[in-house]
């Protein structure tokens, strides 16, 4: 393994809370009575149904068409009826056209025939990716096959896969690591004959070493050419502008990519769907979830079909204890909070976490502090922009290097006033582009 890395700009370093379920292994929920598949899992446009209610679908089967380059196939995770098709909200508050899917008792045991995706061209494992609905499954739900997309003239020196997992209370992505050492790293060589990089880098925070020695043995004893790098305890080491920095000492340029810098990242459990979807043609239908927070009775790592509602997987998890203050889907930094239990999972979810009143008091006014500069990953100024907005000026804002925030969450984690400054962001960049 290499030294330990990290990124040097900003960040914070809050309670990982891992230990919640660290060493609780994945279970496979018991299927809901009903499914809420939605056609907006992914970023871009949202896939255009292609089923009615009253129709048959059988696992696996696409029930919604990527509408446009940007957009995600929607397939069904389990063999049943569509009983409904309606407006359902989802965590991130957008209403989207879901199939509401009654799953028959009885479910087949389909993809175990393994193929040879070695005598594959990377044109046809692009295709399979597209064909099996791969989003990034980290957060961001952009199409994989769109990333995995390298225009003539671009070269992909590093691929990186992301195994941080920095958002505190998740493992589920620590839990992949360990419990399919093997088939994570398999993924990784099928992603990397799909973009042809020079190195493949697999970076990992130094609280989950027990998976980096694990992933670092297998590869040598498999004699996969990818290389272990141990990074430091810092959020938001799992941003890919972070990653990057720390991995390979390159800086992506503000409005730029990570292929404006010879890279593609990878999240750990999108590389897993990627492996099954190539050597099984498994389409993307369920993932694992982390249940957690300290008002989850049984807190759990769970494999559950996407479209599963929030219920289920708190039920599974021996409901709530009371005191619930919120609910979040995602993590505490940057995670959405849930409006109700019957949110579906989507493509994207990771974390669902019921957390107790942690309110920090009543807000002030900005002392001047300059802790939100000072933590800042992106050396932006939040304080200013922050004024800006308040006061209407968005162009201003803009001006500052608004879009360049990623909403991680460390200004409004080390402000001492107790000011939501993420939430003015998001309303200054809905705004600077109305503008």
């Amino acid at each position: 393994m290499l030294n330990i890395a990290t990124f040097k700009r900003g960040g914070v370093h809050p309670d990982d809370m891992k230990r919640l379920t660290k060493d609780k292994a994945v279970e496979r929920l018991p299927l809901p009575g009903e499914l809420y598949v939605s056609m907006s899992q992914h970023l871009g446009a949202p896939a255009t149904p292609l089923k009615a209610k009253g129709d048959r679908v059988e696992k696996g089967e696409v029930i919604g068409k990527a509408s446009s380059f940007i957009s995600a196939d929607v397939h069904s995770p389990v063999s049943g009826s569509v009983v409904d098709v309606r407006k359902v909200r989802l965590a991130t508050g957008a209403n989207a056209d879901t199939l509401v899917i009654k799953p028959d008792q009885e479910q087949p045991d389909s993809f175990k025939t393994a193929f040879d995706w070695r005598s594959q061209s990377k044109e046809e494992i692009q295709a399979l990716v597209k064909e099996m609905g791969i989003v990034g499954m980290g957060g961001a739900t952009f199409p994989t096959s769109v990333k995995f997309s390298v225009p003539t003239g671009k070269k992909v020196e590093y691929l990186v896969i992301n195994g941080v997992e920095c958002e505190p209370y998740i493992t589920c992505d620590y839990r992949l690591m360990l419990e399919n050492t093997d088939d994570l790293l398999e993924g990784a060589m099928i992603a990397a004959k799909a973009v042809e990089p020079e190195k493949i880098v697999i970076g990992i925070e130094m609280n989950k070493m027990d998976a980096a020695e694990r992933l670092d043995k297998r590869a040598k004893e498999l004699g996969y050419p990818i290389e272990i790098q141990p990074l430091k305890m810092k959020y938001p080491q799992g941003d890919e502008k972070q990653l990057l920095k720390a991995v390979t000492g390159r800086e992506i340029p503000s409005g730029k990519l990570p292929l404006d810098i010879g890279c593609i990242v990878c999240n750990t459990a999108t590389t897993y769907a990627i492996f099954e979807a190539v050597k099984y043609h498994k389409p993307l239908f369920e993932r694992r979830i982390t249940v957690s927070g300290e008002c989850i009775n049984e807190p759990k790592n769970i494999l559950a079909p996407i479209g599963t509602p929030f219920s289920s997987l708190i039920e599974y998890c021996g409901g709530m204890k009371d005191g619930v203050y919120e609910l979040v889907s995602g993590g505490p930094m940057m995670g959405f909070d849930v409006p109700d239990e019957s949110v579906p999972m989507v493509k994207g979810s990771g974390g669902l976490l019921a957390l107790p009143d942690k309110k920090k008091g009543l807000t002030f006014p900005c002392v001047s502090c300059g802790k939100c500069v000072q933590h800042c990953p992106m050396g932006l100024m939040p304080n200013r922009m922050f004024r800006n907005i308040k006061n209407g000026n968005y162009a201003e804002a803009m001006a500052l290097g608004l879009m360049d925030c990623k909403e991680c969450g460390c200004c409004s984690f080390s402000c001492p006033s107790h000011i939501d400054l993420v939430q003015g962001f998001k309303l200054g960049k809905k705004m600077g582009r109305k503008k």
